[in-house]
């Protein structure tokens, strides 16, 4: 049975498209280009800065998944539920994928370079956080907020991708970063419900195995206000208007929406509140922070 969010088919592509779940893109990308919206208040904004920006979006999280299932695939091979991933299936070899992860790092250097100096220096330190979280679980139970982080740099890097510089005030930027580092960390708890028992039984630390389910969703409730909270200070600091606020409140309605599909003992929703709902949060938000600065 294939895993949740995957492609079928054979081919190399799809392979490579389902290792590391690419149309999860859609997740945070939108996030990174609110960062550039965000940005556009201060310093003009051109296509071919957006256009850089997606490209290093695209291949930080390509090197990021696909480094976390080389970092995963003997824990991916005894866990029933991702037995059937590329890596420990043999769908695709682990050298094949660590060339993929080079060639994706590469990428991103390249486009952070194309960008400007600022996001160039600080490209091998993204680099190295998103590589560091696939270890996070080993040790901590608090890998959820690491991986939320490292998608959290997304909409400061949209920004400084624009300006070169960092925000003013310095606390703005800050804050959109753990706004998004609480809604990826916050669905990634709702993932990781599905594991507890291997998790457990393996002596990995996720929230769910520490917590048990009510506690983790509990924990996921305050990381999702602390979301709402931050993004609506951090953005009307940064610019953001009205139509920005409306935005953000929608974000508010929609993890309610969320957090009614799951609940403990029933997780048969699971993937509508992970890919879909979170797919339709981090796209209807850009939305309006789009809209109202093409308004203004």
């Amino acid at each position: 049975m294939r895993e949740g969010q995957t492609f079928a088919g054979a081919s190399r592509l799809t392979r490579y498209v389902n290792l590391v779940k690419l149309p999860h893109t859609l997740f945070a990308l939108p996030f990174a280009l609110v960062g550039v919206v965000l940005a556009s208040y201060d310093e003009p904004v051109t296509w071919r800065v957006v256009a850089w920006v997606a490209v290093a979006f695209t291949a930080a999280r390509f090197a990021a998944m696909g480094f976390n299932r080389i970092a995963d695939r003997r824990l991916d091979a005894v866990n029933p539920r991702t037995a059937r991933r590329e890596i420990p299936s043999g769908a695709i070899r682990v050298r094949e994928a660590v060339a993929a992860v080079a060639v994706a790092a590469m990428v991103f250097v390249f486009a952070a370079w194309r960008l400007n100096p600022l996001c160039a220096w600080l490209s091998p330190v993204a680099l190295g956080w998103v590589f560091f979280y696939s270890y996070t679980k080993r040790f901590t139970h608090f890998a959820h907020l690491a991986l939320g982080l490292g998608t959290g740099i997304a909409p400061v890097g949209g920004y400084l991708a624009v300006t070169g510089a960092w925000s003013r005030p310095w606390w703005a930027l800050l804050l959109l970063a753990l706004a998004v580092m609480g809604w990826v960390g916050g669905f990634d708890i709702f993932y990781a419900l599905q594991d507890i028992g291997f998790d457990r039984q393996h002596g990995l630390h996720s929230l769910p195995a520490s917590l048990g389910e009510r506690g983790a969703i509990r924990v996921a409730r305050v990381l999702h206000s602390m979301t709402v909270a931050f993004l609506v200070v951090a953005g009307v600091a940064l610019g953001g208007g009205i139509l920005y606020i409306i935005g953000a409140v929608v974000v508010a309605a929609l993890l309610v929406y969320e957090h009614a599909l799951v609940k403990p003992g029933d997780l048969s929703r699971i993937d509508a509140a992970f890919f879909t709902m979170n797919g339709i949060i981090s796209v209807t938000f850009f939305t309006f922070a789009l809209v109202e600065r093409v308004l203004r």
